[in-house]
């Protein structure tokens, strides 16, 4: 019996493989492994909570769950905007954590198979990126995969936790 639960684990692990939800900052593509996204919804309105980073925007009820949400555009230092019916809040699940993610748009769902990912440039080249795990190339365009368990540092999912503690 607990070879077909591993079994049926291994085959949905084997289904989202390679698979990543596409989404765009300015006119850059971004993509994220499907594994960790586990609703994308329209904005809405966020609390806002005092003494943290500028782009964690505040935290969420989503049908009673408090969600953190962090914009994107401000973590990776681009100028902020205004948000339209585009913009979308991305919840992934990151080490047991729920975190909304503020995006300009989602384009799609990818299949980028391994051999068309290369790796992120190495610190030699002067530019480092904790975010990227890969360069994508997939339908003529480059998307750049981030490595959503470094999106956010351990202090910052710490400060998360303890706003989940408080509410």
């Amino acid at each position: 019996m607990a070879e077909n639960v591993v079994d049926n684990y291994n085959l949905e692990e084997d289904t989202q493989h390679g698979r990543f939800l596409t989404f765009s900052l300015e006119e850059e593509v971004f993509g994220i492994e499907i594994k960790y996204v586990t609703e994308i919804i329209g904005m809405q309105s966020i609390t806002k909570v005092p003494e943290v980073p500028t782009y964690i925007k505040g935290i969420i009820n989503l049908r009673g769950k408090i969600i953190p949400v962090l914009d994107v555009r401000l973590q990776f230092g681009k100028e902020p905007v205004d948000y339209n019916d585009r913009t979308c809040i991305v919840v992934i699940d990151i080490e047991a954590v729920s975190v909304g993610l503020i995006v300009d748009n989602v384009e799609e769902v990818l299949t980028i198979d391994d051999e068309e990912i290369a790796p992120p440039p190495s610190n030699k080249t002067g530019f480092e990126n904790r975010f990227m795990k890969g360069i994508g190339k997939a339908g003529g365009k480059v998307q750049l995969l981030l490595d959503c368990e470094r999106l956010l540092k351990n202090e910052e999912i710490e400060v998360i936790e303890e706003l989940l503690e408080e509410k």
